[in-house]
């Protein structure tokens, strides 16, 4: 009787904690589109939807030729950026030996297309010289300014800041203050007119009268003003900030973005380890890059300004500025600036998974229409329908009234099914291709599968004469090893295959998986508790012909074989005592 007790209390806990998780799940839909961008269906992938299209032409200056080797990193790397943007379903490939066409399931924002297109190249690079950024042809700057540090600013008019994680090495700047740009005679030349030569990449003799025009004529509120720039990491660079408010003379790249290992966005620190509401990107540099940041910091720390202020240029841009008040010698440094929390997650993904080759320009972006349309879609749900509808017809036959605990259970598993993969589209954007749809059908036979082996088992058991409720038990813990070892298979190959794959399989190893684990779920939850709570109704428990477990229909009492050469023959199922009933 207490044993009864027992199972009876685990069916009934197994049914309310699966209870609670739909109740949870719809919850969380429910709330997804009441107060966030959730939507009442899955999202669906490019060939189901549709989507943009955009063609991506790499820029080129002179007789400059882009390789094949350049063309597939670039691809790689972009199709690295749209899987961290979180954009599912999208597809990367190359046109031609020069152009990469990306297809995206949705609109994409300006923000996407310019993380997409954009080489993401950090540099660092000393200042030799600011002004302000517009057009000063009948003025110089200062390169040499006025030999003091300038003083870190509270001013609301401050221009992106730059910091350090060491002892703040880096301290907030504006360029507007520092020392008032005077006419001065180009460093370049000596007393003889003659054409100095640069010495290291903080020399202002890389200022040359075509630099020093190039530096006062540039007006940084043209937005075609840095068109056709030529950033050569061995040169002096003329460019502006990316708020345009300041321009710059650059002298040659002193650390690489490419020796940056790690890039990581978040909210700034204090020295008490306080968070602050600033946004940093937390960056991390090889050997390589943290020897030559320690060497060029020891250097520009002594210069006067503007000189002792390190450019950070990202694609020919300058984010931030700042200045050195002591050497960085740990490789690790941080910016910040005024960008949002987004924003600087963007950047340090694009920075974390490296440069590309080239940069791009948008030669087109089109709407595209599905690949396989509402027809294709409407056949596959079409042979799904059938194959479940067929599932019921056979569990029925099989297994009379029995067989509704598998309607119900394939029910269960698809509304989850369902809740799951709506809920997944609003939190990561998942798409349901052609490929997923396809997965889900295939899922109808595994899941059928596990209550076959379950069913079969407890008639087996009946067979040898156990009473129902001990037949459901036995039956249970012989069939659940079975269907742990069977889905564990399934899943082990989705996860390969979702590793390995391409984007297209992809999508259904995911939905495999995915369905493998609901599979668990409904059967441990749901099928075996209903079974067990069944097995004691007297139309089960008595093994009403229509009930699927008649041990006379089963052949209970017949001859079998026992193994060695003996047959022995099962006595009838014997019935509960009352006893265990209660």
């Amino acid at each position: 009787m207490a044993a009864a007790s027992t199972q009876r209390s685990h069916a009934t806990r197994s049914l309310v904690a699966l209870a609670v998780i739909f109740l949870a799940l719809a919850g969380l839909l429910v709330g997804a589109n009441i107060w966030s961008d959730g939507g009442p269906g899955p999202k669906l992938g490019l060939d189901l939807k549709g989507g943009t299209q955009m063609v991506l032409e790499p820029k080129v200056t002179g007789d400059q030729s882009v390789s094949p080797e350049q063309l597939s990193q670039a691809r790689d790397i972009i199709v690295q950026r749209v899987d961290a943007g979180g954009i599912s379903g999208a597809e990367v490939t190359t046109q031609g030996d020069r152009n990469i066409v990306v297809s995206l399931p949705e609109v994409p924002s300006e923000q996407t297309k310019q993380a997409l297109q954009q080489s993401s190249q950090m540099q660092f690079r000393p200042v030799l010289a600011v002004g302000p950024g517009v057009a000063q042809p009948a003025a110089s700057p200062s390169p040499t300014g006025s030999g003091d540090t300038p003083e870190p600013s509270a001013s609301p008019s401050a221009s992106p800041s730059g910091s350090a994680t060491d002892n703040s090495a880096l301290n907030d700047v504006l360029t507007a203050e520092s020392p008032s740009p005077t006419p001065t005679a180009s460093p370049s030349e000596t007393a003889d007119g003659s054409s100095a030569t640069p010495t290291d990449p903080t020399d202002l003799a890389w200022i040359t009268p075509d630099v020093q025009q190039q530096f006062d004529e540039l007006d940084c509120s043209d937005p075609t003003a840095l068109d056709g720039l030529v950033d050569d990491p061995e040169k002096p660079l003329v460019t502006c900030s990316e708020s345009g408010a300041e321009k710059y003379i650059l002298g040659p790249v002193v650390v690489s973005g490419s020796t940056i290992t790690d890039a990581s966005a978040g909210y700034q620190s204090n020295q008490q380890g306080q968070v602050t509401s600033e946004v940093e990107i937390a960056l991390s540099f090889d050997s390589e890059g943290a020897k030559e940041y320690a060497d060029i910091s020891t250097q520009m720390v002594v210069l006067p300004a503007p000189q002792n202020q390190m450019a950070t240029v990202l694609d020919g841009k300058v984010i931030v500025a700042p200045y050195f008040q002591s050497a960085i010698t740990d490789g690790r440094a941080s910016i910040t600036g005024s960008f949002t929390l987004e924003e600087a997650r963007s950047l340090a993904d694009q920075l974390k998974f490296g440069a590309l080759p080239l940069s791009f320009s948008l030669q087109t972006s089109t709407d595209i229409s599905p690949t396989l349309g509402a027809d294709q879609l409407r056949y596959g749900l079409i042979a799904g329908l059938v194959g479940l509808l067929l599932v019921v017809v056979y569990s029925v036959f099989q297994y009379r009234l029995l067989g509704l605990v598998t309607i119900a259970s394939l029910a269960i598993a698809a509304t989850l099914t369902y809740l799951v993969v709506t809920i997944l589209g609003w939190s990561h954007n998942y798409r349901l291709d052609m490929a997923g749809v396809t997965g889900l059908i295939v899922a109808i036979g595994f899941t059928a599968d596990s209550f076959i082996v379950y069913f079969e088992r407890i008639r087996d058991e009946l067979r040898d004469g156990r009473s129902l409720q001990s037949a459901v038990e036995t039956g249970w813990n012989r069939a659940k090893r079975t269907i742990l070892a069977a889905d564990s298979v399934n899943f082990i190959a989705a996860l390969v295959l979702y590793t390995l794959a391409t984007s297209n399989v992809r999508g259904f190893a995911f939905t495999l998986g995915l369905t493998t684990i609901l599979d668990l779920v409904i059967v441990f939850l749901f099928t075996h508790p209903t079974v067990a709570l069944l097995a004691r109704r007297p139309f089960f428990r008595d093994g009403h012909p229509w009930s699927g477990l008649d041990p006379r229909r089963l052949g209970a009492g017949t001859t079998r074989y026992a193994g060695r050469g003996r047959f022995v023959t099962a006595p009838p199922a014997v019935r509960e005592t009352e006893g265990s009933r209660a």
